[in-house]
């Protein structure tokens, strides 16, 4: 059993992790940079190391002083998380010749997904369902012209080295495509270090699944369902659910088996997620694979009743998996939002700003993942997301109404957020007739654009102020207290022995 963890990342995932470490019995190291020495990942740890300045450079994505700090301070694992290194393979290498347990996918596979012409080559070989495209590293812009003329307009231009939306064009008329080529690989050179791209048939009102699959190093594969992502922004995920309305039982038989044949033909470990693009008509095309745990990875622990960090640990430490593919079923339904610091009238540019309030839903069904609360600042270095709230309900009608209250329920005072839009995007008749495709939001983005908000007047803020002294608790004690459950000491409430609260 593994017995010490630094966990290299920050905000939400690192609190996830260190939650699944504190049931686990695994003692944790936070990390932090200068402008996160203060954060809520960094109080919750049982230690924390400071790696350097705000810039990712000099602190979340400097792996010599991350993996000096697990040194350092004892531990015999390393959790990336996701984003930041979670899918350098060069950086799990070292870990490993560290000789640290490297909580994640061998490198190997890491390296040969992460590269998309050559994940699309291995995915061609496994029989797993491809869009039309083409790829060459020495075709010219003449032959990238024939062969979108080949596979039929629309076409995406898409960057071979990376992901999440960077790189990628999306081409209707031949005149753009040398634009568009051009665009692609500066945005590709600058994102992942790799100008190179591909072609792929664009699938018009496509829907976004993808299965998680989880693989232990004694040769066990298995799929833990779907989930739907199809409402996106740029590529970005807003919302997702599972199960995905679009799926029959026979075509979620079929999406799943196909994912675990991706995972089986790079010898996969550990968690990872495959995903397909689907047209309306049932047919689905590989997209890419993810080698880490997604964000959205709590929708898949509601239905499916498994932890996946704790999963990850005990698969890390070299245990085979607990169950088998005829084990695990889908129980009802789950969503998650995804709240971020941000603009949406304002082309949703990031909202800088103190939380000067800041209290999630609660209640049955109802789960928050944060790495913030009340006083926290949300910075121009980091992902501005504030928090993801999931719900779980036995249907999905019931999962809607469920998720429409808990955005409702939730109070934030200090920055602009994405809140109205989220609720907008809920309640629309499209989202719940499950008719959202992956360009929806863009072709409605007027409906869904909350009105101008109004200020809050100061005798609000007063009011909010008031009611933090009458209470007598502190901005974070609801969360302290969420953060150890059961502890008396952990709940700011002015509590004296043998005296009623202070006043």
């Amino acid at each position: 059993m593994l017995r010490k963890c630094l966990i290299a990342n920050r905000g939400e995932i690192a609190v996830r992790i260190l939650r699944a470490c504190r049931e686990l019995g695994v003692r944790t190291v936070a990390v932090y940079s200068e402008v996160d020495a203060d954060a809520r990942h960094v109080h919750l740890a049982d230690e924390a190391v400071a790696l350097g300045g705000a810039a990712p450079s000099e602190s979340y994505l400097n792996a010599d002083r991350l993996i000096a700090a697990a040194l350092a301070t004892g531990c015999d694992c390393v959790h990336p998380g996701y984003g930041f290194l979670s899918e350098v393979e060069t950086f799990a290498e070292a870990v490993i010749a560290a000789g640290l347990v490297w909580v994640g996918p061998p490198p190997d596979a890491i390296r040969r997904m992460g590269v998309k012409t050559e994940a699309r080559a291995l995915i061609q070989k496994a029989g797993v369902p491809l869009a039309p495209g083409f790829q060459s590293d020495a075709a010219d812009d003449a032959a990238f012209l024939t062969a979108a003329g080949q596979i039929g307009y629309p076409v995406m231009v898409k960057a071979a080295g990376g992901g999440g939306g960077k790189g990628i064009r999306v081409v209707y008329d031949p005149a753009a495509l040398a634009e568009s080529l051009a665009a692609a690989r500066r945005e590709a050179l600058h994102a992942f270090g790799d100008p190179r791209v591909y072609l792929e048939k664009f699938i018009e009102r496509a829907r976004h699944i993808e299965i998680q699959v989880f693989g232990d190093s004694h040769g066990n594969i298995v799929h833990l369902f779907e989930r739907e992502c199809s409402a996106q922004r740029r590529h970005q995920k807003v919302i997702e659910e599972s199960p995905s309305p679009l799926l029959t039982p026979e075509l979620r038989v079929d999406m799943g088996a196909a994912a675990v044949e991706a995972a089986r033909a790079v010898g996969y470990v550990n968690a990872g997620t495959v995903e397909f693009i689907a047209a309306a008509s049932g047919e689905y095309y590989f997209l890419e694979m993810n080698t880490r745990l997604q964000v959205e990875h709590p929708v898949t622990e509601l239905v499916a009743g498994l932890d996946l960090v704790k999963l990850q640990f005990a698969v890390a430490a070299g245990e085979a998996l607990p169950f088998t593919q005829a084990d695990l079923m889908q129980r009802g339904h789950a969503i998650e939002a995804r709240l971020y610091a941000e603009d949406p009238r304002a082309g949703f540019l990031p909202a800088t700003g103190v939380l000067l309030r800041f209290l999630p839903p609660t209640g049955l069904g109802v789960r928050v993942d944060s790495g913030v609360e009340s006083g926290d600042a949300i910075t121009i270095h980091y992902d501005p997301m504030i928090a993801k709230i999931i719900v779980h309900d036995s249907t999905r009608a019931g999962a809607i109404r469920r998720l429409d209250a808990a955005l409702r329920e939730t109070t934030l005072i200090g920055t602009t957020t994405n809140l109205g839009f989220l609720r907008a995007l809920v309640n629309h008749p499209a989202f719940a007739a499950s008719e959202i495709d992956t360009n929806f939001i863009e072709r409605h983005l007027d409906e869904l654009l909350p009105s101008d908000d109004l200020p809050l007047p100061d005798a609000a803020l007063i009011a909010v102020a008031l009611s933090d002294l009458s209470s007598g608790r502190t901005a974070g004690s609801a969360q302290a207290a969420n953060d150890a459950p059961g502890d008396p000491w952990a709940l700011a409430d002015g509590f004296r022995l043998g005296r009623g609260g202070t006043p």
